[in-house]
């Protein structure tokens, strides 16, 4: 038996494609990739806004100080040395110890000294006899000599005999003469060897207490009449102390004779003495000892101390105060009364950006000195404009103002400051807000056009420790 043929199935009818559907699905896609672009775009590029607080620009009284550090010293010491040499055979007084002027402080050996007088003495006693003879031959020429001028004008004596007698008398008057000067030789000879024996005992010079002393009984000094000397001990007047301290070269413009200055004394933690600027110096610390120094400043510049200047301070406060002692001086040097200030923090400095250049279609020259000009004053121009360049990107002193949701950098001009304010002489004024903090926000955040949102002050671990 043959098998049934196979019947294949009837083909399905196809059904008609519906015009527009792929191209609105493509439509759609594109759409979306669109969006999401976009979105991408937006939120990638989003800047958010910095977090600020911010103060209003007022007035305030602003007093520019300096400070410096220093020891105290006695207004008025005196620094003992002897004028001669010898041993110290009596010092009848000790470190620390009051002494009235006039009283005994110490005894110099006075033996070599006494014999040195006595042959002073020696000497003039020698002067006066040798003039007391003197005067006698003087005596006696004038008599030899009146009595051959009769015997001359009778023409009973020869000429030659009558000059010898006169030069005679010339001769007895001139040794008079020189026995006057050698007795006023002599008699300084005494003073001097009398003034070198007084020296061997050394009295108070004012009333005072031995803040020093330096020497011992027995010791040999050094007299300061051909050389520096010893010194034996210093006499201080404690009732009226000063603070001697160093200020720097950038500083000591500001200071003058008469202003106030606050006095921290480490032994005295819990006051503040009230003082005043007596002196300040015109010359640096060092000055000669660097001037004498002459070619080795230039080897060792490079280990130089920075310039001091040393200034005095009176204290008007009295303490128990001695030689030596550490303080730290406060000087108001400025003040300014109802300035216009803006706290320290908000100042910082930044390179603020031209305006865009305008541009200028090219210049049509008709000549031929037009463009001989135009290429000799090249140079000239070109470093005008290198100067400008360098001009306009140098940091400037600029504070923040707040403008709706942004900030405006604005050049100011600051004068004085204390601890809290800077004085500002242009650029703002009264009223304007401006951003007080914090301090990575104005050192490194803001810059012109920034936006900003108002909010407190959070830890900014990059705020470097005070």
């Amino acid at each position: 038996m043959e098998p049934p043929p196979i019947l294949r199935p009837a083909a399905a009818t196809p059904k008609p494609k519906r015009k527009g559907h792929g191209k609105l699905i493509l439509f759609a896609i594109v759409v979306f990739i669109v969006l999401v672009l976009t979105m991408f775009y937006a939120l990638h590029n989003k800047t958010p806004a910095i977090i600020v607080q911010t103060e209003k620009v007022s007035r305030h009284n602003i007093t520019e100080t300096v400070i410096a550090n220093g020891k105290i010293y006695p207004v008025l010491e005196v620094h003992i040395s002897p004028e001669v040499s010898g041993e110290i055979t009596a010092l009848p007084v000790k470190e620390g110890q009051f002494v009235h002027k006039g009283d005994l402080l110490l005894k110099i050996n006075p033996d070599v000294y006494i014999a040195a007088l006595n042959q002073a003495k020696a000497g003039y006693e020698s002067a006066v006899a040798a003039k007391t003879t003197a005067v006698a031959n003087l005596e006696k020429a004038d008599t030899d000599f009146t009595r051959n001028q009769e015997l001359y004008k009778r023409n009973l004596e020869d000429e030659s005999d009558y000059i010898g007698f006169k030069v005679a008398r010339d001769v007895a008057r001139a040794n008079v003469e020189s026995a006057d000067d050698q007795m006023a030789v002599s008699q300084a000879a005494v003073d001097s060897a009398q003034d070198s024996l007084d020296k061997t005992t050394i009295a108070a010079p004012m009333d005072g207490t031995i803040t020093t002393l330096n020497s011992q009984l027995g010791e040999r000094v050094l007299g300061t009449v051909q050389n520096v000397g010893t010194e034996i001990m210093i006499i201080s007047d404690l009732s009226a102390m000063e603070a001697r301290v160093d200020i720097g070269e950038m500083d000591i413009v500001l200071l003058q004779a008469g202003q106030t200055a606050q006095l921290e004394v480490d032994s005295f933690k819990d006051r503040k003495f009230a003082g005043l600027v007596t002196a300040v110096g015109n010359a640096s610390e060092g000055l000669e000892s660097d001037s004498s120094a002459g070619s080795l400043s230039s080897s060792s510049g490079s280990g130089q101390s920075a310039t001091q200047f040393q200034v005095r301070i009176r204290f008007t406060d009295l303490a128990q105060f001695r030689p030596g002692m550490s303080v730290t001086a406060t000087i108001e040097t400025r003040t300014r009364t109802n300035a216009l200030a803006v706290p320290i923090a908000s100042v910082t400095t930044r390179v603020i950006k031209p305006d865009p250049e305008i541009k200028t279609g090219p210049v049509k020259t008709n000549s031929l000195a037009a463009a001989t000009n135009a290429s000799t004053g090249s140079a000239t121009n070109s470093l005008k404009t290198g100067k400008k360049s360098d001009e306009k990107d140098k940091p400037v002193d600029v504070v923040f103002v707040v403008q709706g949701d942004h900030v405006k950098a604005v050049p100011v001009k600051i004068g004085i400051s204390d601890d809290d304010f800077w004085e500002i002489t242009d650029g703002l004024k009264e009223g304007d807000e401006i951003v007080t903090g914090g301090y990575r926000a104005i050192s490194r955040d803001l810059d012109d056009g920034k936006k900003v949102v108002k909010g407190p002050a959070v830890a900014d671990l990059e705020k470097p420790a005070p």
